[in-house]
């Protein structure tokens, strides 16, 4: 009994040593779980990130899309058209992270202005384009005026070919029909034309129909279309910059709240020197940081 005894504690403590020594082996794999854990607790997640809006900002925030997922695997970002009032009322609704707007949110109805932060992400030029039928390449802006209101119905009335004016409007929603009412209208309507929701679809449309007129952000435009002077004076980065081309708008990107995540990682890569010094302006638009004045939701322009 006395053996039977003396064995068995020789058992238990071997047990036990057995039992010190695997806890041991176990206690490195922990730290490297939570090394794992870190690792994938990133800003960036798999939850896709939805940017909706302005079209005249599409082509910019599509290619700053582009590279930011190409630089964070896993990371989606989604982006549409639709115009600016679209990218407003989707974010404000949640329905989208992303509002995008050539407008500020104050300027459009209906939106909680209040409840949106705004991220001003670059500046666009906008000008009135026509048909390359058509001679003409400077209007004073009563002339410009009174083609969109229907009072010039012939360009042959500004110095141009015996050509029928075609208006090509956007719809209402859209925030480069805004800026463009605003500043190059001063506010009068438009008459009754052609409307298209795209920018891509105006220009189409400008290229191949002789006598059209319509207008788009400078990063639409291209050799199927002529951008008009307007005062003699042309849609140039250095004369936007001054606000000697007054037609010209803020690119915002809207998030209800501050942004979190990978909409705020997005967000921040947009603003980064990388897109901001290069792809921003490769793209046909101005820096934030590139302009001497500053503009408010009323239009009032201030030196910087």
């Amino acid at each position: 009994m006395k053996k039977l005894g003396k064995m068995l504690m020789v058992l238990t403590f071997a047990g036990a040593l057995l039992a010190g020594c695997g806890s041991n082996n176990a206690a490195p794999a922990q730290p490297e779980q939570q090394g794992n854990a870190q690792n994938t607790g990133s800003s960036v997640s798999g939850e896709p990130v939805t940017a909706v809006g302005s079209t005249a900002l599409q082509p910019l925030v599509e290619q700053a899309a582009k590279d930011f997922m190409a630089k964070n695997q896993g990371a989606q970002i989604q982006v549409q058209g639709g115009g600016s009032g679209t990218g407003l009322s989707q974010v404000a609704s949640g329905a989208a992270t992303i509002g995008n707007s050539d407008i500020f949110a104050e300027e459009k109805q209906g939106i909680p202005a209040n409840e949106l932060v705004d991220h001003k992400v670059a500046v666009v030029g906008m000008a009135a384009v026509v048909s390359p039928k058509v001679t003409v390449d400077n209007l004073t802006k009563q002339q410009l005026i009174d083609i969109f209101t229907g009072k010039i119905t012939n360009w042959k009335e500004v110095g141009g070919p015996d050509l029928k004016v075609t208006l090509v409007n956007r719809p209402k929603s859209s925030g480069t029909r805004a800026t463009f009412h605003k500043f190059a209208l001063d506010g009068h309507d438009e008459a009754e034309g052609i409307t298209e929701d795209s920018s891509g679809t105006v220009r189409k449309i400008v290229a191949e129909t002789p006598g059209a007129i319509g207008y788009l952000a400078l990063s639409y435009i291209d050799n199927s279309v002529k951008a008009l002077k307007l005062d003699g004076v042309e849609a140039t980065a250095e004369n936007i910059t001054t606000n000697k081309y007054p037609v010209w708008a803020y690119e915002h990107m809207y998030t209800k709240g501050e942004p979190t995540g990978t909409a705020k990682a997005f967000l921040d890569f947009i603003l980064s020197d990388e897109v901001q010094k290069k792809t921003v302006k490769d793209l046909g638009f101005l820096p934030i940081t590139d302009m001497k004045v500053e503009r408010d939701a009323q239009g009032n322009v201030t030196q910087k």
